[in-house]
């Protein structure tokens, strides 16, 4: 499984790639605006990070629209992934651009068979927003399952990328559904190494390796 960080800001993705655990990044609207950045300016400081996709929302409403922007976006850099919404002018998009080669992920998924129609338009990232179902009352990853299922009878190339991730719990879960891809936030993504158990048990190797005046170097 591959691991996107969700987030726009720099100094949190040059700690994860320090950590050497994230493959990619997905952005959005949001949290271009939070970062506080031109929008240009911070995509291509993060492509030039990151080896892996950069997902890079459009915002207009037409399918014209997000071609033209999402051809904008691509011009930041090769790694750049052109983010539309999953409407009928967001799949016509989706067609346009896939055909042209560039990478496109398809966002705000929430049925199985909106999720075939972006297979259907050549997307290259499907993306499921689990947590937003959780919300509802709804349960997100049977989402996942579903759509597990429906790529596979028909081998689609199309990955899936488990997004609206709350809690270490939704990561393991789309690990176990089959997820291709998580985007998980930072806080996220360091809280799936922490266990009491572990924390305990070095203390007490700790507290006896001490013990021994040894020293390793």
């Amino acid at each position: 499984m591959e691991f996107f960080a969700d987030t726009a800001e720099t100094k949190e993705i040059a700690e994860l790639i320090d950590l050497g655990l994230i493959d990619g990044i997905t952005t959005n609207p949001s949290l271009i605006r939070k970062s506080g950045r031109d929008v240009f300016q911070v995509l291509s400081e993060i492509c030039q990070m990151v080896k892996g996709s950069v997902s890079a929302e459009v915002v207009g409403l037409t399918a014209k629209e997000m071609v033209s922007e999402g051809r904008r976006l691509a011009e930041i850099a090769s790694n750049i992934t052109i983010k539309v919404p999953l409407t009928l002018e967001g799949l016509k998009a989706c067609k346009i651009l896939s055909s042209e080669g560039r990478q496109v992920n398809v966002t705000l998924c929430f049925s199985s068979n909106q999720a075939l129609l972006a297979a259907k338009a050549g997307a290259t990232y499907i993306s499921p927003f689990i947590g937003r179902l959780d919300d509802l009352g709804m349960n997100g990853m049977e989402l996942i399952e579903d759509i597990r299922i429906i790529y596979d009878n028909y081998d689609f190339d199309t990955k899936i990328l488990a997004a609206s991730i709350r809690s270490p719990l939704h990561v393991r879960e789309s690990a176990l559904a089959g997820a291709d891809v998580v985007t998980v936030p930072p806080a996220i993504i360091k809280k799936l190494a922490q266990h009491p158990l572990t924390d305990k048990g070095l203390e007490s190797f700790l507290a006896d390796w001490n013990k021994t005046g040894m020293k390793i170097v």
